[in-house]
């Protein structure tokens, strides 16, 4: 039985404690009456009895169709309330049954139907960290407030706001709300990879635009040693010197780009034809025989058209010299994906090269930080920083063939 099955048979006890207590208030009435009437009245007594108490039920019906018209409002409401909460409403009894799940939690927990005998420890397999919390309520009895879950889906994972408390002293159970924060914890992480970007910027960048100062004066001493005038055996360590110096001074070129603010212009970009442009313009510069294939559904973003060119180029070379050096020939995919549920366009880049370690994964956006010997350590760098200037997001993780994976989100333009 729910609670408005509580609340009818409530209605119904106080019913009859009212009919109870209207015949006693009678019976006391008709006792008086022929008290104080002559005994030749008796039949008129009888009448007048019978006429008030078919009255009194007359009235009493009347208000008990009244009252349960209004209850049947009541659990109306109660329930249009319920379909109508945008944030999940799970009700879990003390046996572990589940009493309600609104459509709101259903598409929360991606859960087409709830049979009326759910158990709620088979319900939230997927959600172990809302199941546990659901468990500890009911074991402890002590409410749960405002807790933020991370729920691993497939794909993704999301973020739930949860608060979860006992149902009271007359029912045992817990109710249960939780809603999706995760746009606001990304959108939190964007600010925090702006800000860190922004200081690591102010601090670096003076730094290193002073250290190519100083490696253009010896590049320059470097040139005007004529090579021809030394002895021979001094010409490699002049030809070393103008080499490391100009590598040194690519180096820090290009941290300086990185650790600039970007002059953006944001305008609507559709991601497709600027995939497979940027893929056309890259081939001649990757190894020969490398494969990009494309696939899948790309949306509209607000962007920059060059800084994303830029960005997928970054990843495409990065792929590419990978399983150059693993000694495979690249084939590279990408592939879109929109949900259109979240506002957000999801694209991966992924190859059949070697795979970053699993130990090296948290590491690789970080400037200079890198697993090849050659590589500068700025490519994914940048790619994150773009991603971070765009509003979406980037993670690493492993192909199906074992090689790297790179996962981008974009919002998607809003209609």
């Amino acid at each position: 039985m729910n609670q408005y099955g509580y609340a009818l048979l409530g209605l119904a006890a106080i019913m009859a404690m009212l009919v109870g207590v209207l015949m006693i208030a009678l019976l006391k009435l008709a006792s008086s009456t022929r008290r104080t009437r002559r005994p030749a009245a008796g039949g008129d007594d009888t009448t007048l009895l019978s006429s008030a108490l078919q009255d009194a039920m007359t009235r009493l019906q009347a208000q008990e169709r009244a009252m349960n018209a209004r209850a049947v409002a009541s659990e109306q409401l109660n329930g249009q309330i319920v379909e109508s909460l945008t944030a999940g409403l799970l009700v879990v009894d003390d046996a572990g049954r589940v009493e309600i799940l609104n459509p709101a939690g259903r598409g929360l927990l991606d859960v087409s139907e709830v049979s009326p005998s759910a158990d709620y420890r088979e319900l939230l397999a997927r959600a172990v960290p809302l199941r546990d919390a659901v468990a500890e309520c009911l074991a402890t009895g002590h409410p749960i407030v405002r807790r933020t879950l991370e729920i691993q889906g497939a794909g993704r994972s999301s973020h739930f706001g949860v608060s979860v408390s006992p149902l009271g002293a007359n029912r045992s159970g817990v109710i249960c709300l939780f809603a999706d924060l995760t746009n606001v914890v990304e959108l939190e992480e964007q600010l925090r990879l702006k800000e860190a970007l922004a200081r690591l910027g102010e601090l670096t960048a003076g730094i290193a635009h002073e250290f190519r100062n100083g490696l253009a004066t010896i590049h320059g001493y470097s040139r005007l040693l004529a090579p021809d005038t030394l002895p021979a055996a001094y010409r490699p360590y002049v030809e070393g010197i103008r080499n490391e110096t100009e590598a040194l001074g690519q180096v820090v070129t290009n941290f300086l780009k990185f650790a600039r603010p970007e002059t953006v212009s944001f305008a609507p970009v559709a991601l497709g034809p600027l995939v497979r442009r940027a893929s056309d313009d890259l081939q001649h510069e990757l190894p020969a025989g490398t494969v990009i294939e494309t696939s899948g559904e790309f949306g509209e973003i607000q962007g920059d058209d060059v800084l994303l060119k830029q960005l997928f180029g970054n990843l495409l070379r990065n792929a590419a010299e990978a399983c150059e050096t693993a000694g495979v020939q690249p084939v590279i995919a990408i592939a879109g994906d929109v949900d259109r549920k979240r506002g957000s366009c999801g694209v991966s880049v992924t190859d059949n090269g070697p795979g970053i370690p699993e130990s090296a994964r948290h590491r690789v956006f970080q400037p200079f930080f890198t697993t090849r010997s050659r590589g500068t350590g700025l490519g994914l760098a940048i790619v994150q920083k773009i991603v971070v200037t765009h509003n979406g997001r980037v993670t690493v993780g492993v192909s199906s063939g074992g090689g790297a994976r790179i996962d981008l989100t974009f919002p998607l333009v809003s209609s």
